[in-house]
């Protein structure tokens, strides 16, 4: 592993995904080198087509979501376990289909409570209908 104590993300899907862009932007650099429109069409391609497949990859497991994640998945060669369901905030996952795990919002509640104790339950009714008012 790496020296560093956390995860770089590195994956199948992406490296995958990069090296085929390589190739891709590599025919792009040589269509407009050679003014070519076939090599621009042909560049332009390969890069949609390592896009298509990066994301074919994430979807089936082999890509793996922002942030942190637990030690034992660092491995590029581990299988992300949250592929099935989707993954929270993943663009990928939603255009698929797949909802992910769900981002609950929660509100601040205050509670202003005095030296008797008294006055907890109001300040917790007026925060609860203003939250519940959309405030």
């Amino acid at each position: 592993m790496s020296a560093h104590p956390y995860d770089h993300g590195h994956t199948v899907a992406g490296w995958t995904g990069c090296g085929i862009a390589v190739v891709g932007t590599s025919v792009l650099g040589a269509g407009v080198c050679t003014v070519s429109a076939p090599l621009l069409v042909a560049g332009a391609a390969v890069d949609v087509l390592a896009l298509l497949v990066t994301w074919v990859l994430h979807l089936v497991g082999w890509g793996k979501p922002s942030g942190p994640r637990p030690r034992e998945e660092w491995s590029w060669r581990v299988r992300d376990s949250g592929a099935r369901v989707g993954h929270a905030k993943c663009l990928g996952c939603r255009l698929a289909g797949r909802k992910g795990g769900a981002v609950v919002v929660t509100a601040p509640v205050t509670v202003t409570v005095t030296a008797s104790g008294e006055g907890a339950e109001p300040a917790r009714r007026a925060e609860a209908d203003a939250v519940g008012a959309g405030g």
